[in-house]
């Protein structure tokens, strides 16, 4: 085709493009369906779960009979009616659906209700009689360390000689800080539909992230084969990693109910008992003590992790294994000991969330550079640099990484400039010298973050494609959406894969029976991993189609050209359905599976060395903060962010995940705050007492530039970067904000905690007079 044919067609392409949500217009309009949504069969009962109301004790004796007698309710469910395995354990089988002669934490399922309705279920779970013989409980990590009370053995990760590092350094520092956890609060709580289909199969619509994994629980809990059970998930109402594992939980008891039943069941928690059941993410205690020079070059650190991981193991295993990787952050350690405890608790087992254990290794590290800044006199800024990772050389992470796309530096320079950093780091200070009440502060802090499952085996992703006879697709994948815009990232590459309009594009829900054995959409893999999977699968049927142009045109397979929503072959011009008409009615195939595996990566996780990584992603935040000193209330003032995504699939859709993810990591590290008392009673259940961020909260001057000109190095899809979590830890520089605004000449080195609230930010304040 000649070229200047090729320049006067108006498509454009499709990656690249800044477009909507896909579902967009269904969310303004409140017609996006999501699973409680969906068509009600008939005879549908209505689940509600009895829950343990002891942090630890034996179960003694339970009287259920007035539960069944209650108005409505038509059976209930306990252990012993499970026919399978008692288990949603995702990695050890420590997990019980339903607890047998041990309660293990406030909030746990004992048994289960199915009435006809909602209310009655719900009324029904509290007319049980259950005695319990109480144990000691263990409540928080210091006390499970003390105890030995661990859900999987301590890990240490070293590397050179850290002790000696530490002994010779010229300056030393110890501190100890508590990390909060922080609950997902995705809008649409958990929930799971459970339907009976015929010849003892089952089809389950759940809200996850893993519809393969609760595909297998459901199997294992009902005792029916994988064949027999079929889970669907078109859309969540956010998740955040709250629905990885523990979506599972919500989906057997669900399935278990309609076995006993024969009745179509549907589980929906309310926000209250959500939040008293399921994990949240990992709280830490954090110990360091670290050497450095005069020029606040780190010669050697000790770090001491314990997280308070709940009553099981969960997911707890890698979020902790990601946090000692995380440890570093964008900085150089050559003397390094990591020491991880993966502490048991009579708490709800904490679970995956955005970051997953990143965060907390970041925040670690980050604590300590702004010591050492603040100990030697310097401006952190300028101790960050001094510690980055090298290029050429200082390049090698603790793990045994090489890191060969190092672009940390480039974002400072650039980020420095833009935000005005220094001129305003200046005027704060002659600021606060004159306010004695409302003290500003500053902080730049920066974001590396590894992207992959650092489980290898979980780095995999399938698709099918589906061309039909009018030219239109069907595309499905093992990812799972939950408002990050992994869908229609997907489309637009195999729109432009086909060379036709996304809107000939029809996305359908993910389906344990169109793409098996899917990982799930996690460790911001799921635009990478899937969307290279749909690329190959429309690639499989193009080439086909090529194949049958050329043969039926007689021409060259290189003259055969998609444009446009066209196909040219030599002199020929003919619509792609056309195209597609002819090649149907010559018996091509017009479907295709794709599968990708990330290349490169291997991971032994006995020695924690290995490339558990693809790539990094790179990003950098400041953050400007006011403090009023006799209140400790606090917001932020301004946010500059420069983050890496490659070469942007959809630069909308990775700025709202940019946006969404530092606002996210701010309400963790200032506001949300998780409160048990003294007998393992979640006090912060509710919107009223668990304060998330809201639209009043945000900086209102905030600034997010995607990097231009820095495609990824590595063969991602379109070389673009992943960009679900990373963004999150950006908000670190809102805490070092807060802590720089508190800082002065007597309190130089605030102890301040996480989550800073007025509160925390009043007791640094007070420590520090004290002292």
């Amino acid at each position: 085709m000649d070229a200047s044919i090729k320049t006067s067609f108006k498509r454009q392409p499709a990656v690249g493009a800044p477009l909507p949500h896909d579902s967009a217009h269904l969310h303004v309009t409140g017609r996006a369906s999501y699973t409680d949504d969906l068509p009600e069969p008939r005879n549908l009962l209505h689940v509600a779960v009895g829950m343990s109301s002891v942090a630890h004790a034996e179960l003694v004796a339970m009287d259920l009979s007035k539960v069944l007698a209650a108005p409505g309710v038509v059976d209930v469910c306990i252990a012993q009616d499970i026919p399978g395995d008692n288990n949603f354990g995702p990695i050890i089988a420590d997990d019980p659906i339903f607890a047998t002669d041990l309660v293990q934490c406030v909030g746990q399922p004992v048994f289960a209700v199915a009435a006809r309705t909602v209310d009655a279920a719900r009324k029904a779970v509290r007319l049980a009689r259950i005695d319990y013989r109480e144990r000691e409980a263990i409540l928080d990590a210091l006390t499970a360390v003390e105890k030995q009370s661990f859900v999987l053995p301590s890990e240490t990760l070293i590397r050179g000689e850290p002790d000696a590092a530490l002994k010779a350094a010229p300056h030393r520092l110890r501190r100890r800080v508590f990390l909060g956890g922080q609950d997902q609060f995705y809008l649409e709580g958990q929930i799971a539909m459970a339907v009976p289909q015929e010849d003892g199969c089952l089809t389950v619509y759940s809200s996850t992230q893993h519809p393969d994994e609760v595909q297998m629980m459901i199997a294992h809990a009902t005792n029916r084969a994988a064949k027999d059970v079929t889970v669907i998930c078109r859309r969540m109402g956010g998740a955040f990693g709250g629905k990885e594992s523990q979506a599972a939980l919500i989906a057997c008891i669900a399935a278990l109910a309609s076995d006993k039943t024969a009745r179509p069941c549907k589980l929906r928690l309310d926000r209250d008992d959500d939040m008293i059941m399921t994990g949240k993410r990992h709280d830490f205690v954090i110990d360091y003590d670290v050497g450095f020079d005069d020029n606040g070059l780190i010669l050697g650190i000790d770090f001491e992790l314990a997280s308070r991981c709940g009553m099981s193991a969960d997911l707890s295993g890698p979020v902790n294994d990601r946090a000692m990787f995380s440890c570093d952050n964008a900085y150089y350690l050559e003397n390094v000991r990591i020491l991880s405890h993966r502490c048991k608790t009579n708490t709800v087992s904490n679970t995956a969330f955005r970051g997953f254990g990143g965060p907390q290794g970041m925040f670690a590290i980050e604590y300590a550079i702004e010591d050492i800044a603040r100990k030697l006199g310097k401006d952190p800024l300028q101790v960050r640099r001094r510690n980055f990772y090298g290029k050429d050389e200082r390049n090698i992470t603790h793990y045994q990484q090489r890191v060969d796309d190092n672009v940390i530096e480039e974002i400072f320079d650039r980020l420095l400039v833009s935000s005005d950093y220094e001129k305003r780091r200046r005027e704060i200070r002659k600021f606060n010298d004159t306010s004695p009440i409302l003290k500003r502060g500053i902080a730049m802090t920066p974001v590396k973050f590894g992207i992959s499952f650092t489980n290898t085996l979980l780095n995999q992703a399938g698709a099918l494609v589906h061309v039909y006879k009018d030219g239109t697709i069907q595309l499905n994948h093992g990812g799972t959406e939950m408002g990050q815009g992994l869908y229609i990232k997907v489309a637009q590459v195999v729109a432009d894969e086909f060379q036709i309009d996304i809107d000939r594009i029809r996305i359908t829900a993910a389906d344990t029976s169109k793409v098996p054995n899917a990982s799930a959409t996690a460790a911001s893999s799921g635009a990478d991993m899937n969307g290279m999977a749909a690329k190959i699968a429309a690639a499989k049927i193009r080439l086909r189609l090529s194949e049958f142009a050329a043969r039926h045109f007689s021409v060259a397979e290189a003259e055969v050209v998609f444009i446009d929503n066209r196909v040219f072959a030599g002199d020929k011009s003919l619509t792609f359905p056309e195209l597609v008409q002819l090649a149907w009615a010559d018996r091509v195939p017009l479907s295709a599976t794709g599968f990708y595996k990330t290349p490169k990566i291997n991971y032994d996780r006995t020695t924690f060395s290995g490339r558990p990584f693809f790539y990094f992603a790179y990003g950098a935040a400041v953050t400007e903060a006011v403090v009023d000193i006799l209140t400790g209330e606090n917001r932020t003032l301004r946010v500059d962010i420069l983050h890496d995504c490659g070469d942007s699939l959809n630069p909308a859709i990775d700025r709202g995940q940019i946006e969404g993810g530092y606002v996210q990591g701010v309400g963790w590290l200032t506001a949300e705050e998780l409160w048990w008392n003294d007998r393992g009673e979640l006090g912060t259940h509710a919107p009223s007492t668990y304060k998330i961020p809201t639209c009043s909260d945000l900086a209102p001057d905030f600034r997010v530039e995607l990097m231009q000109s820095h495609p990824n190095r590595e063969d991602t899809i379109y070389r673009s970067k992943a960009v679900g979590e990373p963004p999150l830890m950006l908000a670190l520089s809102a805490f070092h904000a807060i802590r720089d605004a508190i800082a002065s000449d007597d309190c130089p080195l605030p102890d301040l905690q996480a989550p800073a609230t007025p509160e925390a930010i009043l007791r640094a304040l007070l420590a520090a007079k004290h002292e």
